[in-house]
This record gives structure tokens, C-alpha cells and sequence, in this order.
């Protein structure tokens, strides 16, 4: 194989496990809320801001980012008290939460503008040299991006097989109304949802702040993926937008061999579309 196609192949590694973290709590908020949230990116870009703010105050970039974690699920849990959780009791409708999510996210954008400013910024990091294997080139955080994830997803996927909440979470996801009847607390588990989801898009927002730098719109960037590698995965299934994450990832990479930069969210376009056109149902089951 060519060293510079084995090289992008290794490059989409990193931005998958990227993407899956923030696709995971996508999917998860539309397959128990069956809530299509736009404002997910934005919320990724809150957790990166956030490790950005304790990380400047002089704390260690791993606490920083389990600190960044914990504000971007209040942030999540605020936004679920004061917007969804009253849009759930009028029974809104689709359209109209998509519209909802999608001025939320303007608001967070225009809010991080207003307290950091619109200029690119980066967390206070030692130099780490790339490590070299023959004629490949690794950047050390982007094996520590590919580590967290591994650990993350590990640890979700212990969380949904082996605990009280993860089957709780499982059973609403197929089924609301029959997890209702046999007693499950559906609030407790959309609290923690919400918990889950928060924690790994941040976790999500603080990895890409260690790749590249930290700026208003880096999670709209990586919007389009995170839908794509939701759909492609199947809507609703976890583990099938980590894996949906990791073909998107892979392939916007590779795809800069034979194209130019610019075009590789083109790449996750076509592929949703593509899935959308012949397999609407993703390589996996999905929540109807």
C-alpha cells in the first residue's frame, strides 16, 4: 500500500474516534427523546471551550477535561429543564424541536463568540515529536485521542449491557410505552441520557482540541459527520454510529489522496445520502 494512503488510513483512525464519541450521544438522544438535536456540535465545542478555560487556569489538561465534561453536562441537564423537557409535555412536534435545536445552537456559538472571542486558541500543551514507523508519521495525541475513545466505548458498552440504567435505556429505546407499563422510570433514564451524552461529546470536544485548534465553529464542522455516522450506523444504535463513525472518519481522510481538503465533508454528504437512497435502515438495526 502507498505510505501516504496508509498514512490518511491511520489520520481517519483519530477523526473517527472523534466523531464516534459525539455520534454516540447523538444517537442516543434521538433514540430515547427521538430528538434530532443540531445543537450537539455546538455542545462539543462548549466542552473543548471549557477544558480550554481550566486548562488556561493552570489545571492539568486531563482534569480539564473530565472538569469540561462535567459543565457541558449541566449545560446539557439546563437545557433539558428549561427547553425539551417542557417541549416533551406540549407534544411538539418533530419540525419545530429540529428548528429549536438548530436556534440553540446558534445561541451556544454566538455565546462562545461573545465570552472567547472568534480567534483560534489552543490548550496549553508540552510539544509531543510524532512518533515514526517506517515512512508513517503518528502524532502522539492522535494516539491518545484513539485511546480515550477505545476506553470510552469500553466503558459505554459495560454500561449498557451489565447495569440497571443501560437495560433501562435500552428497553425505552425500543419501546417507550412498554417500558412505561412494566415500570421502568423513563425520567430517570432521560436524566441519564442526557449525563452520558453530555460526557462523551465533551470528552469528544476535548479530544479534537488536542488534534487541532480550538475555535468557535468546530463542532458545525462536525455536525454533517456526526449525522452521517448516525445514519449510516442505523439511527438510534449506538454501537452502529461508533462504527458509521469510524467509516465516515476514514473515508473523508483517504479521500483527500484523489481530492482536494475542502471537499471531504463532501464525502460524509454523499455517503448519507447514498445510505439514504438504498439502505435507509443503516448497516444496523435501528430504532423505529
Amino acid at each position: 500500500m502507498d505510505p501516504q494512503l496508509l498514512q490518511l488510513f491511520l489520520n481517519g483512525i483519530a477523526v473517527g474516534s472523534i466523531i464516534a464519541l459525539a455520534a454516540v450521544g447523538l444517537t442516543l438522544t434521538y433514540g430515547i427523546l427521538r430528538l434530532s438535536n443540531f445543537a450537539h456540535g455546538d455542545f462539543m465545542t462548549l466542552g473543548a471551550y471549557l477544558t480550554l478555560l481550566a486548562n488556561t487556569l493552570g489545571v492539568n489538561i486531563w482534569l480539564s477535561m473530565i472538569l469540561g465534561a462535567i459543565a457541558t453536562i449541566g449545560a446539557f441537564l439546563l437545557s433539558e429543564k428549561l427547553i425539551w423537557s417542557p417541549m416533551r409535555s406540549r407534544r411538539t412536534s418533530p419540525t419545530t424541536l429540529i428548528i429549536i435545536s438548530i436556534g440553540l445552537a446558534l445561541f451556544l456559538r454566538n455565546g462562545i463568540i461573545l465570552v472567547w472571542g472568534g480567534s483560534n486558541q489552543s490548550y496549553n500543551l508540552p510539544v509531543a515529536e510524532a512518533l515514526q514507523f517506517g515512512g508513517l508519521r503518528i502524532p502522539q495525541y492522535d494516539l491518545i485521542v484513539t485511546g480515550l475513545a477505545v476506553v470510552a466505548i469500553a466503558a459505554l458498552h459495560y454500561l449498557l449491557q451489565n447495569t440497571k440504567i443501560g437495560k433501562a435505556m435500552r428497553a425505552v429505546a425500543d419501546d417507550l410505552d412498554l417500558a412505561r407499563v412494566a415500570g421502568i422510570k423513563v425520567d430517570r433514564v432521560i436524566f441519564w441520557t442526557w449525563i452520558i451524552a453530555g460526557g462523551l461529546t465533551a470528552l469528544g470536544g476535548g479530544m479534537l482540541g488536542l488534534v487541532e485548534a480550538v475555535r468557535p465553529n468546530m463542532g458545525w464542522f462536525l455536525i454533517l459527520p456526526m449525522f452521517a455516522a448516525v445514519i449510516l450506523g442505523g439511527i438510534g444504535n449506538p454501537y452502529g454510529a461508533i462504527a458509521g463513525a469510524f467509516v465516515i472518519g476514514i473515508s473523508q481522510e483517504v479521500s483527500t489522496y484523489f481530492l482536494r481538503t475542502e471537499y471531504k465533508l463532501a464525502v460524509a454528504l454523499v455517503i448519507m445520502m447514498l445510505v439514504l437512497l438504498f439502505r435507509p435502515q443503516g448497516l444496523f438495526r435501528g430504532t423505529t
